[in-house]
């Protein structure tokens, strides 16, 4: 890279932490091109993104930025993945870290808040955005529908009592 391409690079990077409310770091010792075309391909389907980057230029990309804390995890072979999803990308980073041993979850930050690997790891456990707005949706939805069965079971108990008087009715009619 030459200069011009570097500082292209830290403005990008730093662009993207600027909009962006989360970013994992690992590290990856020793992934294979497809390998990372794959895990690539998984944080694309999630909403997020995975950027393998110079430490010296992600560190001066996060200067001033609400993540800065995350700059001592940036030695050695590291990789970011930032989303607007939390639960997105550090699900995918987790998922695909279990299953290969050569990607490894340092940290993160949400925000300005810095995440250990178990604080990535216990965010990867909860539901995802869509999820949880949907499970929103449900129990919003819940309470109407309850309402409308106990307007509507009154109504349904007269009618039932009604035909019972009806076939009594007729049953001593035939009787008679």
């Amino acid at each position: 890279m030459d200069r011009t391409e570097k500082r292209e690079f830290v403005s990008l990077l730093g662009a993207v932490f600027a909009e962006t409310s989360m970013v994992v770091v690992t590290r990856n010792d020793g992934l294979t091109v497809a390998e990372v075309t794959k895990l690539r391909a998984r944080m694309r389907e999630a909403g997020a993104t995975f950027k393998v980057a110079k430490n010296r230029l992600a560190i001066l990309a996060l200067d001033g930025t609400k993540f800065d804390g995350i700059a001592p995890l940036l030695k050695g072979p590291t990789a970011l993945a930032w989303a607007t999803d939390p639960v997105a990308v550090a699900k995918v980073a987790v998922e695909f870290a279990k299953t290969n041993e050569k990607l490894v979850v340092l940290g993160g930050a949400l925000g300005a808040q810095t995440l250990n690997a178990d604080g990535i790891k216990a965010l990867a456990e909860l539901p995802s955005l869509d999820t949880l707005r949907a499970q929103l949706v449900g129990l919003i939805a819940t309470p109407a529908t309850r309402i409308a069965g106990v307007l509507q079971a009154p109504a349904a108990q007269l009618a039932r009592v009604f035909g019972a008087y009806a076939k009594k009715d007729e049953a001593q009619a035939e009787a008679a």
